[in-house]
């Protein structure tokens, strides 16, 4: 179940909140956890076991740690075991894929591949789980006594298959004490509708175009402008399908009476590649900064050190988003970009007019998102060369064309929806809230954007969801 779906905005919702007010203070985690398990449930029942197993290895870990003293050994086998189950379940095909590959292993000498189904949003409720074990390892949040709000806390499902990835230390105390009133709901909603305005009505139709870009350089009709355009809309796609996603749990968390953190801040405005990833999927960034590169040593035991610290995270960022070579070429795509910036070009960049900055960051993303997308190296090839009008690629003549007439039709045919999603890019809206007040306008756009929404929801049915199986 997704949250940009009917049966989720008219019937799960509504259902659970209504159910959550209605319960005595006493029993809303329970309420929160049942509807939570259910949600999961809806997709892949049998995986419920495995995060009940991951969350019982982490709480059973906090609460062993001071029992036994042997606080680092516990850690090791808890955070072990977590990584074991995370590697297992997502990595196996792609480890035996790779093995074959070194081997050249073909037919029947080939291992078999386990064929193991991806549990959806393993990535996510493993770090959080996992990051609670830690930060009890440090000391930095206290222990949680009670399995079912530690299993709440995991599997909430607002945030449980697509982030924020939130840590217990955020949420510990309104787990066991927090407001949940009118108040709580009035700012909650128009938080889940932007999000869900985002997603079905940009995400969702930029998406859609992209998919037809694709498939015609893949034909061997597309033009090197229009390969262009078409990294474009799906870096547009992704920032407004993931970001939704993240405002519209965010929106939900708030309804419940949590404050999740913010995980995005207007990324594609940034000036740089660093402030790029200051901005974009802010959780995992935060995370792997606190929980992988301080510990390896950060930026205190000289340079070679701190670059190697760099390259590890990043190839790790870019396995964690799959299990595909393209993910780690991503993942040190940036790696190698972030190093130059600390350590070469930086200081010359800061010199630069804002708008330079700006296009230099936005090219790089968009390049980057094109590895991203292809886990197919031979395709991935193919669309870089057309971009590029490198010779012409996998055979097609249109490889070779700088700019040919569907680059014009696409972008006649869709120049309204990309100024929108480029102006919502950038800080817009909040700076037109601060200079302008109008409650009343606010309502109305509001309802008029939600029956447009739903009527979409109704009769389209391209409404994928790009995170959905990190």
């Amino acid at each position: 179940m997704v949250f940009s779906s009917i049966p989720f905005v008219f019937f799960f919702l509504p259902a659970c909140l209504t159910l959550y007010y209605a319960a005595p203070y006493r029993l809303k985690n329970h309420v929160l956890l049942f509807f939570s398990l259910l949600f999961y449930a809806w997709g892949e029942p049998v995986y419920i076991l495995l995060m009940l197993f991951v969350t019982i290895v982490d709480y059973t870990a906090g609460r062993l740690m001071e029992r036994t003293g042997k606080r680092k050994l516990v850690l090791i086998l808890a955070a072990g075991t977590d990584l074991a189950c995370l590697g297992f379940f997502k990595y196996a095909d792609f480890l035996v894929r790779t093995v074959n590959g070194l081997l050249g292993a073909a037919g029947c000498t080939a291992l078999p591949l386990p064929g193991i189904s991806l549990p959806i949003g393993i990535s996510f409720f493993t770090f959080q789980s996992m990051s609670y074990t830690i930060d009890r390892y440090r000391g930095d949040v206290p222990e949680e006594k009670n399995y079912l709000t530690y299993l709440t806390y995991v599997s909430m499902f607002p945030q449980l298959i697509a982030g924020p990835i939130v840590r217990f230390r955020t949420v510990d105390h309104e787990l066991h004490e927090r407001r949940v009133d009118r108040a709580c709901f009035e700012e909650g909603v128009p938080r889940f509708l932007r999000g869900l305005f985002r997603k079905v009505l940009i995400a969702n139709n930029i998406g859609a175009v992209w998919e037809q870009i694709r498939d015609l350089q893949a034909a061997g009709g597309a033009s090197a402008a229009t390969a262009w355009l078409g990294a474009v809309l799906f870096t547009l796609q992704l920032y407004f399908d993931f970001s939704a996603y993240s405002d519209m749990a965010i929106g939900m968390g708030r309804m419940l009476g949590f404050h999740f953190l913010e995980n995005f801040n207007y990324p594609l405005s940034a000036v740089s590649v660093t402030d790029f990833w200051r901005r974009w999927h802010i959780s995992l960034s935060t995370w792997f900064r606190d929980y992988v590169y301080i510990p390896l040593g950060g930026n205190r035991r000289g340079t070679l050190l701190q670059i190697r610290n760099i390259f590890v995270v990043w190839f790790l960022t870019g396995l964690w988003h799959g299990a595909s070579w393209n993910f780690v070429l991503w993942g040190l795509y940036y790696g190698v970009l972030l190093a130059l910036e600390k350590f070469v070009w930086g200081r010359a960049l800061e010199k630069l007019p804002r708008f330079l900055r700006h296009l230099y960051a936005f090219l790089i993303v968009v390049f980057g998102f094109v590895i991203f997308v292809f886990d197919d190296f031979t395709a991935l090839q193919s669309y870089i060369s057309t971009m590029f009008c490198i010779g012409t690629a996998a055979g097609t003549p249109g490889a070779a064309i700088p700019a040919g007439r569907e680059f014009f039709w696409y972008f006649g045919q869709n120049a309204f929806l990309i100024l929108i999603a480029l102006i919502l890019s950038f800080p817009v809206w909040p700076k037109l809230k601060q200079r302008f007040s109008f409650p009343a306008g606010s309502v109305v756009l509001y309802v008029c954007l939600f029956l447009l929404s739903t009527a979409w929801m109704v009769s389209e049915t391209y409404n994928p969801f790009l995170y959905f199986r990190f």
